[in-house]
């Protein structure tokens, strides 16, 4: 074993309960900027970039003048849930074990900076946290790796000594692109079919089975990384 080995994490619908509280406040945004999508659809399109989402939900086509209004109305009606956000279940169990057992625990989000300040006090786990990266802070969000990567230098490895852990189609490709093996978690609401699909390497139910398994996991010790060899697309 060589080198920092690092478990970067991403937060909402991984480790915070969001997922459907960013699907009804992106469904109410739009609503209010006169689009009608029914809440599946805003639903998967959750964990990408707000340019991505909406080219997913209006179109590559739609009048991106609109765009800011949009993400400005989300943001205020998602804020408003930030006194009652909670961690989901086994979260800071799972960080603080990896953190035992040498990982270099770090945070990979698609949230803004004041968003996660208040995901990190919901999680009130920093004693665990090594470093974070937010979506204020690289130029493209996941599917992209620019995410993935800022954490890899954050965290002071490389690709092939870290483990992306992520609930989404679209943490698995940014983890797959910036040449990381993913662990999946249906916290956030995707199944596990479509994780593995995507190539997720393994599958949890949520933080808390992850945590229950994490001896048989790629998270059981930083060894399991020597020789194993993941490429970027």
């Amino acid at each position: 074993m060589s080198g920092s080995a690092a478990a970067l994490f991403d937060v909402d619908g991984t480790l915070v309960d969001t997922s459907y509280l960013h699907a009804v406040t992106w469904w109410e945004a739009l609503r209010q900027g006169g689009h009608v999508v029914p809440m599946a659809q805003a639903h998967r399109a959750v964990g990408l970039g707000t340019d991505q989402l909406l080219s997913r939900l209006l179109g590559e086509d739609r009048d991106r003048g609109q765009d800011g209004d949009l993400s400005s109305a989300h943001d205020a009606l998602y804020a408003a849930y930030w006194p009652s956000l909670q961690p989901l279940p086994g979260a800071a169990r799972l960080l603080r074990a990896c953190a035992e057992r040498g990982w270099t625990v770090t945070l990979a989000t698609s949230a803004k900076a004041p968003e996660l300040k208040a995901l990190r006090a919901a999680l009130d786990v920093d004693d665990a946290i090594a470093a974070a990266v937010d979506a204020d802070q690289v130029d493209a969000a996941k599917p992209a790796p620019d995410l993935v990567e800022q954490a890899l230098r954050r965290s002071g490895a490389t690709a092939a000594r870290a483990v992306f852990i992520g609930d989404t189609p679209w943490d698995v490709e940014a983890a797959r692109r910036a040449g990381v093996p993913c662990i999946g978690v249906l916290s956030g609401g995707t199944g596990r079919a479509e994780l593995q699909e995507a190539g997720a390497v393994e599958v949890y139910r949520d933080a808390a089975d992850l945590a229950d398994h994490l001896d048989h996991s790629l998270l059981g010790s930083p060894d399991r990384l020597d020789g194993r060899r993941s490429e970027p697309a």
